[in-house]
């Protein structure tokens, strides 16, 4: 009878609507026969079959227009659920009231319509009862076909609190899930040895000893406290078990306060790499924001967006964002009028190294907030292109800075990098030595802006991340491409990210730069064979791990500078300050010059040398790795060592 499912509802057409509808009039027909037949005591002698006749005729008169008003026939059939039966239910009980009326406008009448309350109530109830059995055994014998022969799928669920539930009441009412869920997993120990809805409560040891006894195709994480650490551990388990580990989407997911089974998620190396949720004082921030004039720069930014979303539930007067990219800059301002957002954000499309352009736009907003975070960030690109990361990174922070203190804003926040700390590729350079100006800045004393650094790693699913990167080669098949086996990298979600940066940014009071606790480092080799498991592959036997080498600038441990010998604490235990060097803006000021001077003139090879070199002057711990650049190092050592006495401008080691 199943041989060929595939083949039976793919061809299986749906039954017309008049089909239905003359199957529900059948339906209520019946009922009303039966109800007479209780009424009676289930014999039919002395029945007035005329009266009967006169009866079904209004009946079904009244059924005719009342379905026919309110569709019941609309849905299908094996898809009903509960909008067909609030329908029906409606339907049978406006069916009920006509003829409930009628009945007592033909009883004061003393009319031959007279027909008993008794039968009136077991037609009604009657009637709701076929129409939906019908409806919920078709649609139960096309779960049961669909999934003859399907394989029950074993699943646990790790949570036993009231998402867990919600996820086992999901799973069980969903007919064509066809599930087994074997247990409920909890670390809880009040909970565990007990019973939930009929399925026992068991802690991790007993789920391990379940699967040494048992095959168990999916675990479902229906817990949203549970520590990262905890988390790291399970899916490790489960990926070791060959076990699929699916989650339960976050509240604000799920559509008017439920989910569906099809909102089951594969788990995300992302939701791996998160750490306990981040406590940031919000009230500090909306003080100082609400009612300003914000500016982000780089707004269609991974970072600059992000701000962007953050900023607007503190009220500002308005937000500026300005961006070179026309497209992203565009995408960002569909998005926020799709949030229906009452702040209002005003797109400026501008490069930052424009300076009539960037004037332009502090002399018509006149911005109190400034929030920098417009940067060239690929550092092989900017090995290549030193100009121009030289142009955008320094020339446009020292544009951007300069018309903050011009037009008095309050505060300029700059986003950095851990790539700044002893950089070893020109990117972080750059950033370094912007750092350097906007400290410089700070030094002056009559300057009202307050400058701020905030410096941090590489971000989850920003633009050109390493782990969108793999996704990319996992969905093409392979290989992964990993420049070193010993490679290492912070991580830090976007949204964890730029809350410091507001943070940081409300309590900085000019000058510091502020360095994010970004946990424990990732080998991103492991990085990238948790990936291929997570998408129920096996790393080098279904996708090959391939070591490309590093490349021209790369370091294989970033530095982030948050050892206790060269940083201060904050109130907050995330937040740290670094220590570093004092720096004079008049010193500063006649070496920036220069670079502007050569970043006009550097349309060679010979010249972007000479640029880099000059870099090196100004961040003597600038140390190239695996580039060309990495021959002007030691023809500089003697020289910086006699100029700083084994220090430098803006070295990141302590006094």
């Amino acid at each position: 009878m199943f041989q060929n499912d595939k083949f039976m509802f793919k061809n299986f057409s749906i039954v017309p609507r008049w089909v239905i509808f003359l199957i529900d009039i059948g339906a209520t027909l019946f009922s009303f026969l039966l109800a007479i037949a209780i009424r009676q005591n289930l014999t039919l002698i002395g029945t007035d079959w005329a009266h009967v006749i006169n009866s079904i005729g209004l009946l079904l008169i009244i059924n005719t227009l009342v379905f026919n008003g309110i569709k019941t026939y609309s849905g299908i059939v094996r898809y009903t659920g509960l909008q067909d039966a609030v329908r029906i239910a409606v339907s049978i009980l406006a069916s009920s009231l006509m003829l409930f009326l009628i009945n007592a406008i033909s009883s004061a009448a003393k009319s031959q319509f007279i027909l008993s309350t008794s039968i009136l109530i077991v037609y009604t109830s009657f009637s709701f009862l076929l129409l939906m059995s019908y409806r919920v055994l078709v649609k139960f014998l096309f779960a049961y076909a669909k999934n003859y022969k399907m394989k029950k799928k074993s699943v646990v669920i790790f949570g036993a609190a009231d998402t867990g539930v919600a996820t086992q009441r999901v799973l069980e009412n969903n007919g064509a899930s066809n599930i087994n869920i074997l247990a409920f997993v909890d670390d809880d120990k009040k909970k565990t040895k007990k019973n939930l809805n009929g399925i026992q409560v068991i802690r991790f040891e007993e789920f391990a000893k379940l699967v040494a006894l048992q095959p168990v195709d999916e675990l479902i994480i229906a817990s949203f406290t549970m520590p990262t650490k905890r988390k790291n551990e399970l899916v490790d388990f489960c990926l070791d078990h060959d076990i699929k580990v699916l989650s339960v989407p976050p509240y604000s997911k799920w559509a008017e306060g439920k989910f569906s089974s099809n909102q089951l998620q594969t788990i995300k190396i992302e939701d791996l790499l998160e750490r306990d949720p981040i406590v940031i004082n919000n009230n500090q921030i909306r003080s100082q924001i609400k009612g300003k004039r914000v500016l982000v720069t780089g707004a269609a930014g991974s970072i600059g967006s992000e701000i962007v979303r953050q900023l607007i539930p503190y009220a500002p007067e308005m937000i500026i964002m300005c961006d070179q990219a026309e497209t992203p800059l565009h995408n960002i301002e569909l998005e926020l009028q799709e949030r229906g957002t009452r702040v209002n954000c005003i797109s400026f499309l501008a490069d930052i190294t424009n300076e009539k352009r960037i004037e332009g736009l502090f002399e018509n907003f006149k911005p109190h907030y400034v929030y920098h975070a417009a940067a060239y960030k690929h550092v092989p690109m900017m090995e290549l292109c030193p100009t121009e990361a030289v142009r955008n990174n320094v020339i446009g922070t020292k544009i951007v800075s300069d018309l903050a203190v011009k037009y008095q804003a309050e505060r300029f926040v700059m986003i950095s990098t851990d790539k700044a700390v002893n950089p070893t590729n020109v990117m972080g350079a750059s950033k370094r030595m912007a750092e350097i100006y906007v400290q410089g800045l700070s030094s002056e004393k009559d300057i009202v802006t307050k400058f701020i650094t905030t410096r941090f790693g590489n971000v989850l699913g920003s633009n050109g991340s390493v782990i969108n990167r793999f996704k990319e080669q996992i969905e093409k098949g392979g290989p992964l491409t990993v420049t070193h086996p010993n490679i290492t990298r912070y991580f830090m979600t976007i949204p964890e990210a730029c809350q410091l940066v507001l943070e940081a940014g409300s309590m900085g009071n000019g000058g510091e730069i502020f360095v994010f606790d970004m946990g424990q480092p990732v080998a991103i080799a492991d990085l990238a064979k948790k990936m291929i498991r997570l998408y129920g592959m096996i790393p080098n036997i279904d996708i090959n791990i391939t070591y490309s080498g590093l490349r021209p600038g790369e370091k294989l441990y970033e530095e982030l500078l948050n050892d206790a010998e060269n940083t201060l604490a904050t109130y907050h235990d995330k937040i740290l300050i670094a220590k570093v060097r004092e720096v004079e803006l008049t010193s500063i000021n006649e070496s920036f010059n220069d670079l502007r001077l050569l970043v006009t003139s550097a349309s060679k090879v010979s010249n972007e040398m000479e640029l880099v070199g000059k870099m090196k002057e100004l961040v003597p711990e600038f140390i190239s790795n695996n580039s060309i650049f990495e021959r002007l190092d030691p023809s500089l050592q003697t020289k910086i060592l006699d100029m700083t006495g084994g220090g430098g401008v803006g070295t990141s080691k302590a006094n």
